[in-house]
């Protein structure tokens, strides 16, 4: 029996990530991707390119065109491989709070709808595979912003001595908060994948993503800091910072370490429809300034940016993410990145696309 991998949004920045852990370890990998990232944020955030080397690049490698909506088309992919797929990444999504609100049908289709249908082919033609869902810390809306955070002088921070100083799990509520539709829309899907679990049985999991980047991001100025960042850099492009003053925390993790995240889940998956914070944790986090300050060090050039008083609906002003729940239970895994290894990457690979 051959083993398959379904992998959906394959040409973006974790779907292609998960192609190419893949490509040595499973019979074939199926990619779904049909560039919506290109309708999102336009031609310069389009998916091609990464499509393109993908078939070129990884031998077993299976492309479909195909829209996570159409119910049809999705049905006839795992229709066609039935049970030899052993495994499903879901990392397909309209992932930006700002763009949710100019087509909010488009986003609910595709980050609630679209994991429906998912799900649903794989109850019928594969239900024994693993279903990893790529959800997001947006889960928890404005939440985390009623900690007590203290104004430092290029962020903002938490004492010490309180019990999320080292990362908030996934105890925190997603309730009664105020999430952006993008947010409502995977709360939506994030709930789906764990009904799936506990009441049809299947193996599915959650994996509640901080900021995800890496080499292979098609940053744009609406979804993807880092690389955004490091792109305007690298052509002396103005750069927008919205509210918060800049000192707005994020935590950071690089595709490789989520991918490898994923594997240590499918060869030992947990029943239930486990949830997981992952990111950089303490491992890896700054603020947009200091994000700024250590661009301009790796690029060499200044940075022109202007700071909005006004933040994104919804945006949270500190995250870090606390991974003990998942560590605990797949203590092997390790980061291979931190900040400045990440950071250094986007620099060298957008130095090879300007």
């Amino acid at each position: 029996m051959a083993k398959i991998a379904v992998i959906t949004g394959s040409a973006g920045l974790i779907g292609s990530e998960s192609v190419y852990f893949l490509g040595d370890k499973m019979d074939l990998v199926v990619g779904i991707d049909n560039d919506m990232r290109r309708y999102f944020f336009g031609d310069s955030a389009s998916t091609l390119w990464c499509r393109r080397e993908l078939e070129e690049q990884v031998a077993n490698y299976r492309h479909y065109s195909v829209d996570i909506r159409d119910k049809d088309s999705i049905e006839r992919i795992f229709r066609e491989y039935g049970e030899d797929i052993d495994l499903i990444i879901h990392t397909a999504a309209q992932p930006s709070h700002d763009w949710a609100a100019r087509e909010p049908f488009t986003d609910f289709h595709i980050n609630a709808t679209g994991t429906l249908i998912l799900l649903e082919a794989t109850r019928q033609f594969c239900s024994k595979a693993k279903f990893i869902f790529t959800s997001t810390n947006k889960v928890y809306g404005d939440r985390p912003n009623t900690l007590p955070l203290r104004e430092l002088e290029k962020r903002y921070e938490l004492e010490e001595t309180h019990p999320f100083y080292r990362g908030i799990d996934e105890s925190m509520s997603i309730d009664q908060s105020l999430h952006s539709l993008f947010g409502a829309s995977k709360v939506a899907a994030d709930i789906l994948v764990q009904e799936y679990a506990r009441y049809f049985g299947m193996f599915t999991v959650c994996f509640r993503g901080g900021c995800l980047t890496g080499g292979r991001h098609s940053g744009a100025e609406l979804h993807g800091f880092l690389s955004y960042l490091m792109r305007c850099a690298i052509t002396k492009s103005h750069y927008t910072i919205y509210g918060y003053k800049g000192k707005q925390v994020r935590d950071n993790i690089h595709s490789y370490d989520l991918v490898n995240a994923f594997w240590h889940y499918y060869q030992n998956p947990r029943p239930g429809g486990e949830v997981y914070n992952i990111g950089g944790g303490r491992h890896s986090h700054c603020s947009v300034l200091e994000a700024m300050d250590l661009c301009q060090e790796i690029s060499g050039n200044k940075i022109n940016y202007t700071i909005s008083p006004t933040n994104r609906i919804g945006d949270h002003i500190w995250w870090i993410s606390d991974v003990n729940k998942f560590r605990s239970h797949y203590p092997e895994w390790e980061y291979k990145y931190d900040l400045k290894e990440i950071l250094s990457e986007i620099y060298r690979l957008w130095m090879k696309k300007i």
